[in-house]
């Protein structure tokens, strides 16, 4: 490879809550061991995103910055080359992350006690756009299929039909479940749509992220209708791991909707605009680590795969689901037989595997965990070693 996928760097006591919870369970910095919980990698930064800032820094004044044209240029650019997508610079709002975006998205189109519908279980701020805004969770739960699963596009039309359901966050690919959705599928979400004037606002911060033989398709292009009734939101953070830079870009092609939205997030930032390093960072990733995104990718895949043969042969009560797309591989634990609060407990003390533990991604994600396999191959064989050795006391 050209790159090094097998470096780490221990973030202890840096301000990194995902490594810092380690520390409350007695796990030490000589331990060989590392958390698998929130959705940031543990590869090394790109040398072509390192060499972007060093520059920056060594020859810019850190002051107030405005996306400029070859920024917007290059968003624009690894959209067409990554997505087919020919999206047009003037579109493009920025916020400092995509849950800052949906939170704003909530606040502008719907009011205090309208319905916004989530397919469960789902991403978790999704549910605190909600909740923290007193809007009502509208639930379509999705269908578990054993391996992967599937819209309940019965109960999606049923729960659109209500004229309180204003808004559908939609997350795609799908975090926590993995599942990259088909052309078809979110064509009938699309239609469902329109038909009862429910707006969407599609997540897809994960896009770059699929795993062989899939592929995703951009909410926007699905029709000019659709595109007009949608954003459309996506960001470098996860695909080159610098969302500590807060750089998101926000698709908003219908000019209504976004004078709509820029009104609303001038009243909560007065100034809105990012971080200076953030641009430049992203630019450089978007015009130079496309080579470093296959190749983290193939890492990820053969991550996936022993995880898959090893459950396989060796812990059979634990089922797998397909990753369709993200890093992020949903394991579903119940086969051994533990509640949900005693199943992090023996993670957390026994095997020392630190996962996103199910139940925080709505009630379906009980008995499940989220694991995140963007880190080192020797790792994950790590995990696997303790998981067999752990579970074996309680499997029947």
């Amino acid at each position: 490879m050209t790159y090094d996928f097998t470096t780490t760097h221990k973030r202890f006591h840096t301000g990194s809550g995902k490594w810092d919870e380690l520390l409350k369970f007695g796990v030490s910095e000589n331990d060989d061991i590392i958390p698998f919980s929130v959705a940031d990698m543990e590869f090394v930064t790109a040398p072509e995103i390192v060499e972007a800032l060093k520059h920056e820094l060594d020859s810019s004044i850190m002051g107030y910055a405005n996306p400029t044209d070859s920024y917007l240029d290059s968003v624009c650019s690894w959209m067409k080359s990554r997505r087919n997508w020919d999206a047009k610079p003037e579109w493009i709002l920025n916020t400092h992350g995509v849950v800052d975006a949906f939170f704003e998205a909530v606040k502008t189109f719907t009011r205090p006690g309208e319905g916004v519908m989530l397919m469960t279980p789902v991403y978790y701020p999704m549910y605190m756009a909600i909740n923290f805004t007193g809007r009502v969770l509208v639930d379509n739960p999705l269908i578990n299929t054993g391996k992967t699963y599937a819209i309940d596009f019965d109960d999606f039309e049923r729960k659109a039909s209500d004229p309180n359901t204003k808004l559908l966050l939609l997350c795609s690919p799908h975090n926590p479940t993995g599942r990259v959705w088909t052309r078809g599928e979110l064509e009938r979400i699309g239609s469902i749509c329109l038909k009862h004037n429910v707006l969407v606002v599609s997540d897809e911060i994960h896009s770059d992220l699929l795993m062989p033989g899939h592929s995703h398709t951009v909410f926007a292009t699905l029709s000019d209708e659709v595109r007009d009734n949608c954003l459309v939101l996506t960001a470098p953070s996860k695909t080159f791991n610098i969302a500590g830079l807060q750089t998101s870009n926000i698709f908003i092609p219908n000019p209504k909707l976004r004078e709509k939205y820029f009104a609303s997030l001038k009243c909560s930032n007065p100034n809105p605009k990012c971080n200076i390093l953030g641009y430049v960072a992203s630019e450089a990733a978007y015009r130079g680590c496309a080579l470093w995104l296959d190749e983290c990718l193939s890492v990820i895949d053969a991550n996936r795969r022993a995880i898959e043969d090893f459950v396989r042969v060796e812990l059979p009560c634990v089922r797998v689901h397909d990753l369709e797309g993200t890093y992020l591989l949903w394991l579903d634990m119940r086969g051994l037989g533990l509640e949900c609060r005693e199943l992090e407990r023996v993670n957390h003390e026994e095997a020392r595997l630190f996962f996103d533990e199910g139940y925080i991604f709505g009630s379906q994600g009980e008995g499940f965990v989220r694991w995140n396999i963007a880190c080192p191959e020797r790792y994950i064989h790590g995990a696997l070693e303790r998981m067999k050795r752990v579970y074996s006391e309680y499997v029947k």
